[in-house]
């Protein structure tokens, strides 16, 4: 059984990653700049903001953090967008999720410029994945799909189910998976499909991004099979410090008695997040450059 080291994958494309800004700052004078907007305090969002703010310095980005109070109003939050989508030195925008209740959190999103919309989530973008155009792809996505590469597994002519139809990882993993340059075959598997386990058997990939652990166990996969575990789960536990430990959607132990390969928890998917929105950055800059 083989552990996908999502931290090494995510360490070796910073590096290319790196290796790209400096590139384009040599040949154009440009700096890729991402803007992440937070709107309140909620202790994860803040956490996963300062991250992206460290990789984005590491990288030799510019990094622009907007931290607004959680009263702010809508149309407040709207005309900053406005600006940023105007400002040449911006070349991604995020905003935070999620708003505050009396922010809608669709109207947010259509503001952001689809060539700045780095996380891939405005409707545009997500069209044009769809229909097998030249767009961003969302991050944590695209991260499956490169652990699943970096696992050493040729998806082509493969079986592979996805647990989870979430818009922010299951419904676009699984059109990833299924475009012509993949070309896996896909049973997208939720809250109504009876007898998961019936699916997950014959499945050569299974990612799972439920939301809750101990979606998938070792009795529910077959032999050599590759499991991708998106979920973060705080699950109780005495005897850490915290009074907790991080588990995945997977039970690790059982799967990985039976998994060919399988990503922990933390330490697989979480990197690959970030590193994919540094990946938009850089071509949302290059292409702004007018060279791709």
């Amino acid at each position: 059984m083989n552990i996908i080291d999502g931290k090494k994958l995510a360490e070796r494309l910073r590096g290319e990653i790196a290796a790209g800004v400096v590139g384009l700052k040599a040949a154009k004078g440009i700096v890729p700049g991402l803007a992440v907007i937070l709107v309140g305090d909620n202790p994860a969002s803040v956490s996963y903001v300062t991250a992206k703010e460290k990789a984005c310095r590491e990288a030799g980005m510019l990094s622009r953090e907007i931290r607004l109070g959680a009263d702010v109003q809508e149309a407040e939050l709207l005309r900053i967008i406005s600006d940023l989508d105007s400002d040449p030195e911006i070349h991604g925008i995020l905003v935070q999720l999620p708003l505050p209740a009396h922010i809608r959190s669709k109207a947010v999103i259509e503001a952001i410029a689809p060539e700045k919309d780095v996380d891939g989530f405005t409707a545009v973008n997500v069209g044009r994945m769809l229909i097998g155009d030249k767009c961003f792809l969302p991050c944590t996505p695209h991260g499956i799909l490169k652990l699943i590469e970096f696992s050493g597994m040729d998806v082509a002519g493969r079986h592979v189910v996805v647990i989870g139809r979430s818009n922010i990882v299951g419904k676009p993993v699984a059109v990833l998976l299924s475009r012509k340059e993949t070309n896996a075959t896909v049973t997208l598997c939720h809250t109504g499909t009876p007898d998961i386990a019936r699916f997950t058997r014959q499945a050569d990939v299974v990612v799972v991004a439920a939301g809750k652990p101990g979606t998938l166990t070792g009795d529910m996969i077959k032999e050599g099979a590759v499991v991708i575990d998106v979920g973060v789960n705080r699950v109780p536990d005495a005897s850490r410090p915290k009074g907790f430990r991080l588990a995945g959607d997977a039970d690790f132990d059982s799967c990985s008695k039976v998994a060919g390969a399988i990503t922990p928890v933390p330490g697989g998917v979480g990197p690959m997040t970030i590193t994919m929105l540094l990946w938009n950055t850089l071509e949302a800059a290059r292409r702004s450059a007018g060279l791709c």
